[in-house]
């Protein structure tokens, strides 16, 4: 099957009509993009946008030989003309199934917002799944037939779609998933693809054609990212977002409750609360046995995926926050704030923890994602325990940031990648 996109873009296409935001003022040339439209073999129309027939003959095709045309969400705003010579556009029941003239075989798919998604059969077995803007299927969409060659959806906007699609076989490591739906949310140039690399998908300009079921390498994702930043820099929002398509995670909390702590407390709340609901908490400073794959079923372990399955656990990613809270438990235990204790075996203590860890970090076969915090950029602490603070987390984020593929500093919201 050769796919067209006619546009890529949100329902309101990018640039909005009247948006004077950063993103929308900087979607010139490729970065424009008009609402997403597809085009299969020249035969099936799947979403009428307006100017498709200009959008069309721009990508070098014509939709004089569409002989269907499907609808996969209400389209508000003025009527679409329909080119003459194109077939009235239509929705198809979900779960029904259709064997058109082409060769195309096609089944709506059930998802959980007004609209429909289709998966699309080729002649040569080759399949591929739509799904509408804002969308994630509903039930298993691969209903047990393996991966799809290709999906085209809101990666962005419904990243746990991807993860959904992911945790029942419908996406592996071969599929080719393509960003559509794309609207100003996004900070304009390679962010967009900085991001979207990240999830394990890519976006590509409006007039693309693409065969699906041809090889095309897959971004390649780290296995161990660390996220470095200083105070409300944004590194826990870019760590999570890194995860947000994938099933299974274990967003493993080191700070733990405070007793009595109220503004400790709202932190926690407001970090819980961003979370996938299927991602599981486990609340430890016990990182080692969880890199080497073994559950964490203590306080904090939530229902989710997978739980209660070493199997899989020991396959699931882990997102850990935060490495300097870690390091504060550590130097607690062995009386590192202590000069004196610090003088008699409190150092080599801490040393070999920090060594055990960043040992454990590169022997994991689990996909990673740390957070630590980025310190001594500013006033240097008033005391002896402050400063042997500061210092041990330099050397441990250095430590840790030498095992992994994919380092990145976060400033005013901004990553910038470090190695990767």
């Amino acid at each position: 099957m050769e796919l067209t996109l006619l546009g890529t873009g949100a329902p309101e296409g990018l640039p909005r009509p009247g948006c004077p935001c950063a993103s929308c003022a900087a979607a010139t040339g490729d970065a424009a993009r008009a609402a997403t439209a597809l085009l299969l073999d020249g035969a099936l129309l799947l979403d009428l946008t307006p100017g498709a027939a200009f959008a069309a003959a721009r990508a070098g095709q014509s939709l004089t030989n569409v002989r269907q045309v499907l609808l996969t969400h209400p389209h508000e705003g003025p009527a679409v003309e329909v080119p003459t010579g194109v077939p009235q556009p239509g929705r198809v029941a979900d779960g029904r199934e259709l064997a058109l003239l082409d060769g195309h075989r096609v089944r709506a798919v059930a998802v959980d917002v007004p609209g429909t998604g289709y998966e699309i059969g080729g002649t040569y077995g080759e399949r591929l799944l739509y799904l509408p803007p804002g969308a994630a299927p509903a039930g298993a969409a691969a209903e047990g037939k393996g991966p799809y060659e290709m999906v085209v959806l809101d990666v962005l906007g419904r990243p746990d779609a991807l993860a959904r699609l992911r945790a029942n076989g419908a996406v592996d490591a071969a599929t080719d998933v393509i960003a559509v739906h794309i609207d100003h949310d996004t900070p304009p140039g390679e962010e967009l693809h900085r991001r979207l690399a990240a999830l394990g998908a890519r976006a590509v300009p409006d007039g693309t054609s693409l065969l699906v079921g041809e090889y095309h390498a897959v971004p390649d994702l780290p296995r161990r990212t660390l996220v470095l930043g200083g105070a409300r820099s944004g590194k826990s929002v870019e760590a999570e977002r890194r995860l947000a398509a994938f099933p299974d995670v274990l967003y493993v909390a080191t700070g733990g409750l405070r007793d009595g702590d109220t503004e400790w407390a709202a932190r926690v709340s407001a970090h819980r609360e961003r979370r996938p609901s299927s991602w599981r908490t486990a609340e430890t400073c016990d990182l080692v046995p969880l890199l080497a794959g073994e559950d964490e079923t203590g306080s904090g372990a939530g229902p989710g995926p997978g739980s209660g399955s070493a199997e899989k656990t020991a396959d699931s990613p882990l997102l850990i926050d935060c490495l300097s809270l870690w390091l504060t438990h550590a130097m607690d235990e062995v009386g590192a704030w202590d000069d004196e204790t610090w003088a008699n075996g409190g150092e080599r203590a801490l040393h070999a923890r920090v060594d055990e860890l960043v040992a454990a970090v590169r022997a994991t076969r689990r996909p990673l994602v740390a957070v630590s915090n980025e310190v001594g950029s500013g006033v240097v602490p008033a005391t002896p325990a402050g400063r042997r603070f500061r210092d041990e987390l330099g050397r441990l984020n250095a430590s840790f940031a030498a095992e992994c593929e994919h380092v990145l500093l976060v400033v005013a919201g901004q990553a910038i990648t470090l190695r990767g």
